[in-house]
């Protein structure tokens, strides 16, 4: 049994809830977007020279372990609709900490892909206008995105569903391009035969040995990022009962056709060696079609991927300070909405916090260096936050065993899956240490969480000390606290 959610508008907070406006449509696009992420683009050159024809397993092995995270959130998120995100249910299921610590680390999480992003975008427009100074198209994209959320959550869902739609048809046509070229038996001009013997016939499929397998997760993980946001729309959707599973049972499929197809069609096309690091494959496989404008469209996609992940890190965070908010672990002012029922302030903040992108690229004017560095923070703090979700659902197998028979979307392989995606990610955060630059942002990601305990004390003490009856919404009255439907 799935507890129901207050009706539109008249929820546990008046008419400070948000409004249940996303349709199926944009949820699907929403969490295949997320799916998808800048690093399939630009990271997977990289991953390519390091892995060789094995990264097609680091991607398939990455996205099978978040298939089952991303199934017990769902089931989490379902037990109870009146959870809006899994900061709900972590506050609810581990302790008010968990849902402290969870929500400003997502809220960090996307403050740190959003500067990546916008660093990215910065270097993008360099193609078309090599003489605009690096800040200036930061700046721009923030304040464009920041526009266009504080309209209406159905305008984020457009957005992100054309966003989306971009990197899908652009996927699809790499894929049905490499086929077409291996069943053409195309050569190429440094003679070169397309052929799915490329994949095998140089090294076999495991070239570099297990630690070039191995060096591919520490890239890898981070084209992942932000696979939970359907999490995050649990609020604004319009049935979630029936929209969520959808979405998040789709996911395997996503992986094979935009990440192991695409990755296969690739170096089926431009045998692994030929792969060049530091270029996108994606374009060199179009300029070996014969298509003259290849840069300059797959420049035009990844462009609006960086600029689809800051949409979804600019919606995220504010979504974030509202359910904080809520709580009394984030300032009362972001718990009030615009008219639009849109967390405004949250979003002027938010966005603020972006500009740093814009600083970063005073600071560090080597794009690549300020790029690698905050990915790999992101995505650190990223498997922090799947393991609070994955911890979660361990607490709730415990605290809730009815709603969990109950359930009619139940994660496959349970609590012993759980165990097996943590280890998991024990296992790349070891790996993290393999190489000087990761290794960098593996030592200072620490000092996140210590300010985090910093700031928990704080907010606890100034909690204890308000009169009852503040706006403060305490962990033990979140609605999944009671086992109760309304």
């Amino acid at each position: 049994m799935t507890h129901k959610a207050p009706p539109t508008g008249q929820g546990l907070h008046g008419q400070d809830d948000l409004q249940r406006n996303l349709t199926n449509r944009h949820i699907q696009l929403i969490a295949i977007g997320g799916a998808i992420g800048t690093g399939l683009f630009m990271g997977s050159g990289k991953t390519i020279s390091l892995a060789g024809p094995s990264i097609v397993f680091v991607y398939a092995i990455i996205g099978v372990m978040l298939f089952f995270v991303m199934r017990a959130m769902g089931e989490l998120l379902l037990s109870n609709l009146q959870y809006r995100s899994f900061i709900d249910f972590s506050a609810d299921l581990l302790g008010p900490w968990a849902g402290f610590f969870t929500g400003w680390t997502y809220w960090f999480c996307w403050i740190v892909t959003g500067i990546a992003d916008v660093i990215a975008i910065s270097a993008y427009s360099q193609f078309w206008f090599p003489g605009l100074p690096q800040w200036a198209p930061a700046i721009a994209c923030v304040g464009l995105l920041l526009g266009l959320n504080l309209l209406t959550v159905k305008l984020f869902g457009e957005i992100e569903f054309w966003f989306a739609m971009i990197k899908i048809v652009a996927i699809v046509a790499l894929v049905a391009t490499g086929l077409y070229m291996v069943g053409a038996a195309f050569v190429s001009p440094a003679g070169r035969a397309a052929s799915l013997s490329n994949l095998w016939n140089d090294g076999g499929m495991f070239p570099n040995g297990m630690m070039g397998f191995f060096a591919g997760f520490q890239i890898a993980v981070f084209a992942f990022v932000g696979i939970e946001l359907v999490g995050t729309t649990a609020a604004e959707a319009k049935d979630p009962e029936r929209t969520l599973p959808r979405a998040i049972n789709s996911i395997p499929v996503r992986i094979i056709v935009f990440y192991v197809l695409a990755l296969i069609a690739i170096m089926a096309v431009t045998p692994w060696r030929d792969v060049v690091p530091g270029k996108s494959p994606f374009v060199e496989l179009f300029v070996l079609a014969g298509l003259p404008a290849a840069a300059g469209v797959i420049n035009f996609v990844v462009l609006t991927s960086a600029a689809s992940s800051a949409n979804s890190g600019v919606f995220s965070t504010s979504r974030m300070l509202y359910g904080l908010a809520l709580k009394g672990d984030a300032p009362k002012s972001f718990h009030r909405l615009s008219r639009s029922s849109v967390p405004s302030r949250g979003l002027l903040f938010s966005c603020t916090c972006l500009l740093a992108g814009a600083f970063l690229m005073w600071v560090v004017p080597d794009l690549v260096e300020a790029f690698t560095l905050v990915t790999t923070v992101s995505a650190i703090l990223f498997m922090f936050v799947w393991s609070l979700i994955l911890l979660s659902y361990m607490a709730y197998r415990r605290q809730r065993a009815a709603l969990h028979e109950a359930s009619r979307y139940k994660m496959p392989g349970g609590v012993a899956m759980c165990w097996a995606c943590l280890a998991f990610f024990a296992a790349i955060l070891g790996l993290l240490t393999l190489q000087a630059d990761t290794r960098q942002a593996l030592v200072v990601t620490p000092a996140w969480f210590a300010l985090l305990a910093i700031a928990y004390q704080f907010v606890r003490r100034r909690a204890s000390s308000q009169p009852s009856g503040s706006c403060a919404e305490p962990s033990s009255a979140l609605p999944g606290a009671v086992a109760k439907p309304r």
